[in-house]
């Protein structure tokens, strides 16, 4: 089985939780008050199932009780087959919304020089960013989507952060122009070292605020020894979307929510100090759907 940490290999050893902020409970609570926040799901999690069957997929997600979608693609490619309007009323048929829609930032290229398993091949040929960024923010506005997620881009070398850096900025202008926010979603590896300097700064302090946003998977940042909550403190308001997501101790393991190390509740305290707008769980490939059931069950208690 492959799964996103293959897709872009990470690094760190040691799982951090969450400092509560003084009087960032009281926030939360007042933020929270008056109705649950909708528990969202990026699809992602069940790409398999996705390939097969997507109206029946968004059926089961409903009756569990999820009301948000994040879709990404399979390989039938980023919109499961289907014209953005449709997947749209596809997903509001089934009683959900859908918030966001994950896209590469560049060719996909395996660490290592690695190939991509047979089934996955699909995913070097889908368009991105770095050579079709207006088709695809096209197609989001044709979906009426709120948000346009980058899901990955090169960021090994000064160059290559550099790169995304100018992708990112133009494609924040193009989102912006079609009234649709972009956002970048970090693995672990925006979080190492180049040359002295992470990704993640750069990437923080060389694009412009309100064009690029973040999308912070907590279980990668807790793979990479990052506190959440400090990168609330530091960057606050930049981070309107979350994936609500969950490490084994290895931490190298993407497992059910509840089952891991990831600290969960200190960050949801501090969701308002985030600017947090809408989550989604988050388990790549997930083995079944009684997986994401118990993720729904476990998250939901968190909340």
């Amino acid at each position: 089985m492959i799964n996103r940490r293959d897709f872009l290999k990470g690094s760190g050893a040691l799982a951090l939780g969450g400092l509560m902020l003084p009087g960032s409970a009281d926030a939360f609570s007042a933020f929270m008050k008056g109705a649950a926040k909708p528990i969202g799901i990026q699809m992602f999690t069940l790409l398999r199932l996705m390939g097969d069957d997507v109206k029946g997929t968004f059926k089961k997600l409903a009756d569990i009780g999820f009301k948000d979608i994040e879709t990404a693609f399979s390989p039938k490619g980023y919109y499961y087959g289907l014209k953005p309007k449709e997947l749209k009323t596809m997903i509001e048929d089934a009683g959900m919304k859908w918030r966001s829609h994950h896209v590469m930032g560049a060719p996909f290229k395996m660490p290592d020089g690695r190939a991509l398993p047979p089934e996955y091949a699909f995913i070097a040929s889908l368009p991105n960013l770095r050579d079709n960024y207006q088709q695809l923010v096209d197609e989001a506005a044709e979906g009426g989507l709120p948000y346009l997620v980058c899901a990955s881009a090169p960021v090994g070398t000064l160059d290559e952060i550099k790169g995304s850096i100018d992708i990112f900025s133009k494609t924040g202008e193009a989102c912006k122009k079609s009234k649709i926010q972009f956002a970048y979603h970090n693995h672990a590896t925006e979080f190492d070292l180049v040359e002295g300097k992470r990704p993640y700064d750069l990437i923080m302090s060389q694009t412009d605020k309100e064009l690029v946003k973040m999308e912070l998977d907590l279980a990668w940042a807790t793979k990479a020894k990052q506190n959440p909550v400090d990168l609330f403190k530091q960057y606050p308001g930049r981070f309107p979307l979350w994936h609500v997501k969950d490490i084994a101790s290895d931490l190298n393991t993407i497992t059910e929510i509840g089952n891991g190390v990831v600290q969960f509740k200190p960050v949801f305290e501090n969701a308002k100090l985030s600017g947090m707008k809408h989550f989604f769980y988050e388990q790549d490939m997930a083995p079944s759907m009684e997986s994401v059931t118990t993720s729904f069950t476990n998250l939901s208690k968190i909340i």
